[in-house]
């Protein structure tokens, strides 16, 4: 098959690109990003989806538009289910690349982490597939989580510590935030 594949960064490809090629599978990859946050880590990871293409020997076809003010107009007043717009964001259009391109399948290194959230992301592409017409190639990546970290370190991959965007970088480094929101969720259990 011609899948045409969302990359996320560098790291999240390496399993999964592998893992389709040893399958036979014609792969293109598509950066589309636009929940990066700062401007500096969407370059970073591009950069290092670029490396690894090069490196691996499969197309990367790149949306360079740094488009962070439209993903924080769609998640705005709505932050808690952020992960939903990003995932359509860039599922739509990566499905609608795969359609122009004439490719038979599209799929996203999304699938590869363990931070996302999986079923979710399943779900939306099977929405945009039918929506796109182009069918979406599903498949458990995290099988190979491990793998892919240890090629992505021996390549020497930028490797990012939180998924891209602006509360997730608040998330990861932010302990009076964390501490914050483990005491609202212990108050919430012992009132339920």
């Amino acid at each position: 098959m011609r899948i045409l594949v969302h990359v996320c960064c560098g790291p999240c490809a390496v399993y999964p690109m592998q893992h389709l090629a040893l399958a036979g599978h014609e792969l293109t990859g598509f950066f589309h990003n636009p929940n990066i946050h700062p401007y500096q880590e969407f370059r970073r990871r591009l950069e290092a989806a670029a490396s690894l293409s090069e490196a691996s020997g499969w197309p990367l076809v790149v949306d360079e538009h740094y488009g962070l003010r439209e993903y924080l107009r769609q998640i705005n007043f709505n932050e808690d289910g952020r992960c939903h717009y990003c995932y359509d964001m860039r599922l739509e259009h990566v499905a609608r690349q795969a359609k122009i391109g004439g490719y038979d399948a599209f799929t996203t290194t999304l699938l590869y982490s363990r931070y996302q959230n999986h079923e979710l992301i399943r779900e939306r592409a099977t929405w945009w597939a039918m929506k796109s017409q182009v069918d979406f190639y599903y498949e458990d990546f995290r099988l190979g989580w491990q793998e892919g970290i240890d090629a992505s370190i021996r390549m020497g991959l930028y490797r990012q510590p939180y998924c891209g965007c602006i509360y997730s970088e608040q998330e990861r480094y932010d302990k009076l935030w964390r501490k914050q929101q483990n005491k609202q969720k212990k108050q919430i259990a012992l009132s339920a």
